[in-house]
């Protein structure tokens, strides 16, 4: 199959590091990674694009660019209280029309809103700007707490680093679990933040240490163990309403809703990079029969474990 052609939009002034989130997913070449993706980057006026950092980038391509696009990429914008230009609002919603997937990272969500991209629609930002989205755009359901959302075809995520996160998950809906934790593990970034989490988390009580960051490598590596909430409680320590409530407070979730989201994540590598039945697997990750494994399987991705085998064994869908 030809390679997913990525295109990123700048706006000057670009920020840097919402576009090094898309470009170091998206357009790194890895030793030992596939390269299934194409990077490229365009601009309303092409030639030099103004950074926040103080230089130029050099962009050969314009707004055509977008024709060409299987994902369009907003890394950020920082002029969101103006008009953006017609010109780029129509190349967007032709990329749209067409059928390209529309991404937004941190502000950028703001031009998708003006562009009509996300009426009726669920959609997050900073969570600084999450109150000035909501203002300007009423027709769109902002949600200032998550990651990111995505609905397939649009996407959009909260600020900085959280603009990786929903990379990645791209990824991981393009080509499999296992080739999104490879290109996080040469990013030394953890391979999956799913994107209901909180954008920000609460500082933990003076003296209470580094609590969830062993509880969790720990656990990730014993999924096949049947834990519970109150093992999880005896090996970090504290009482299982204490860690419930750290879950919530640093990770916005409950111990027993992450502890699935890493058994469904550690089937899904084994469903991609093994030929194991799936009996066999919902052993290996703790969930103790097919049947079991099928229902969290479809409640969470809403498909079955061998169409998704089908999808991601032998490549991209």
């Amino acid at each position: 199959m030809p390679p997913h052609r990525v295109v990123a939009l700048l706006l000057p002034p670009q920020s840097v590091f919402e576009l090094g989130c898309a470009a170091e997913v998206f357009g790194m070449s890895r030793p030992e990674v596939a390269d299934r993706y194409v990077f490229d980057t365009c601009a309303e006026a092409p030639g030099p694009v103004p950074t926040l950092a103080g230089f130029d980038i050099a962009v050969a391509a314009g707004l055509g660019a977008l024709g060409e696009a299987d994902t369009v990429v907003v890394p950020g914008w920082q002029r969101r209280s103006e008009p953006a230009s017609p010109a780029v609002l129509d190349a967007l919603r032709r990329a749209h029309r067409r059928g390209a997937r529309i991404v937004a990272i941190c502000s950028g969500a703001f031009l998708l809103a003006q562009a009509g991209l996300l009426d009726g629609r669920r959609a997050t930002t900073h969570w600084r700007m999450a109150a000035e989205l909501a203002s300007r755009f009423p027709g769109v359901e902002v949600d200032a707490d998550v990651l990111y959302v995505d609905h397939g075809d649009v996407a959009t995520s909260a600020g900085t680093a959280a603009g990786i996160d929903l990379c990645l998950h791209l990824v991981r809906s393009d080509f499999g679990a296992a080739y999104a934790a490879q290109i996080a593990r040469h990013m030394i970034m953890p391979p999956h933040r799913e994107g209901g989490q909180l954008q920000y988390a609460a500082t933990p009580p003076a003296g209470a240490g580094d609590l969830l960051a062993p509880l969790l490598e720990w656990a990730a590596e014993h999924v096949a163990d049947p834990l519970s909430v109150e093992d999880l409680a005896a090996y970090a320590g504290v009482s299982a309403r204490t860690l419930t409530r750290r879950f919530a407070g640093q990770l916005g979730t409950s111990p027993g809703q992450w502890l699935l989201a890493q058994r469904i994540a550690a089937a899904r590598a084994l469903l991609e990079e093994t030929d194991l039945p799936v009996e066999t697997i919902a052993a290996r990750v703790g969930l103790s029969s097919a049947v079991n494994l099928r229902r969290r399987f479809h409640d969470a991705l809403r498909t079955t474990p061998a169409a998704y085998r089908r999808a991601f064994r032998l490549g991209p869908r």
